[in-house]
């Protein structure tokens, strides 16, 4: 049997993310032939050529190669639309960092290029597809807690608080787009919906806490200094499912510390899944009135591959879904209907009324469990 024919993949963006990207890309999935990568700062594109061994190319290279199939779009929230679209308009399917755009004109224009088409938008984020949430999965699935009735998810953060490093390469999160909600929210409604499926109708509050904020931690060098934010920052949204689940999403960056949280409660069981912002980690179940069980991201046959940091997977089943003519999983219905769950509940918190979702969304498929060690584990993709 002849051996699949990788798809050319090209990165446009070489900031912080797309370091991860391009060495799963390049060094993880023999379906990805990564052809190149580009930015509108030279220097950063040329040092990520060197450093995993591509071409240096520009937008216009990317985009005029009948080659390249793919376009993984890592630009800053901002360009996502721009670059996306440009991609589209090209001829390329396009994989996006979250989110799909800035405004939901914006998202609409470029799904309906998408189909008009007939190409694919993949929308991070990815994480669902790592072993910790798909064992949780496999549970929910397998009726181990019965019939799911409440969600609880919830990313505590603290931007203002952090070093040197980190807030230097995260301007963004201040910017249209890129407050928490759109930052971090992403994870958690993606997790939700792989595991309970689209959400019906929302409501809730958003807000920006003080406008004007300042750095705080004295080993910043803009210690003292202010900074303005022009994104909501703080988000408390209630969610109803399809299937008459209720849960909430709470999304804070103006806190001390950090708190992930994402659990389900059933009839039957509690379960309490890995930081979604992960591709592994323990999952934590309670059936009736037992005990807690762990169900360690290697045990077999909960579980599955893909538990360390592997940002880019999204991309690679993306790629074998081209190959094999089926959906793939992070997919455009899914990356815009959890884009519209935050743009609903900040609707809601301005209109004073529940928000109508106007999109739908199924739960992506499953990954096939069993496929856990090494290279062997992307044959779960080709399927």
């Amino acid at each position: 049997m002849a051996r699949v024919k990788p798809v050319k993949v090209a990165l446009v963006g070489c900031g912080a993310i797309s370091k991860a990207y391009l060495r799963n890309m390049t060094q993880k999935f023999s379906i990805l032939d990564v052809v190149g990568c580009s930015d509108v700062i030279p220097e950063r594109s040329k040092s990520r050529a060197e450093e995993f061994g591509i071409q240096q190319l520009t937008n216009e290279q990317i985009f005029q190669d009948p080659n390249i199939e793919i376009v993984v779009n890592t630009t800053y929230p901002l360009a996502h639309y721009e670059v996306t679209k440009a991609a589209l308009l090209a001829g390329k399917h396009v994989y996006s960092e979250k989110m799909i755009a800035v405004t939901m004109d914006e998202a609409r224009e470029l799904v309906s290029i998408a189909k008009e088409k007939g190409l694919r938008i993949g929308m991070a984020t990815d994480t669902f597809l790592g072993g910790g949430l798909q064992t949780a999965r496999k549970i929910i699935d397998a009726g181990l807690i019965g019939e799911p009735l409440s969600a609880v998810a919830m990313v505590i953060r603290g931007y203002h608080m952090r070093g040197e490093k980190e807030t230097e390469q995260m301007p963004f999160v201040m910017s249209p787009g890129g407050g928490i909600p759109f930052d971090m929210g992403g994870y958690y409604l993606h997790a939700l919906i792989h595991l309970l499926g689209g959400i019906k109708r929302v409501t809730g509050f958003a807000k920006t806490r003080e406008k004007e904020y300042i750095y705080e931690n004295p080993r910043h060098p803009r210690y003292k200094e202010s900074f303005k934010y022009d994104t909501p920052n703080m988000l408390v949204g209630v969610l109803e499912f399809e299937q008459g689940c209720y849960g909430t999403l709470t999304t804070v960056s103006e806190a001390f510390g950090e708190t992930p949280r994402l659990e389900i409660y059933g009839t039957e069981g509690i379960l309490i899944c890995n930081d979604p912002n992960t591709f592994g980690g323990p999952i934590y179940l309670k059936r009736n009135n037992g005990s807690w069980n762990e169900f360690p991201p290697y045990e077999i046959p909960l579980t599955h591959g893909y538990t360390d940091e592997s940002r880019g997977l999204g991309v690679a089943d993306m790629a074998w879904a081209i190959r094999n003519n089926r959906p793939h999983r992070c997919s455009m219905e899914m990356g815009f209907h959890a884009f519209e769950v935050i743009h609903g509940i900040i609707e809601s918190c301005k209109t004073g009324k529940v928000y109508e979702m106007t999109s739908k969304c199924q739960r992506p498929a499953p990954l096939p469990s069993g496929y856990i060690s090494g290279t062997y584990a992307e044959a779960c993709l080709d399927n």
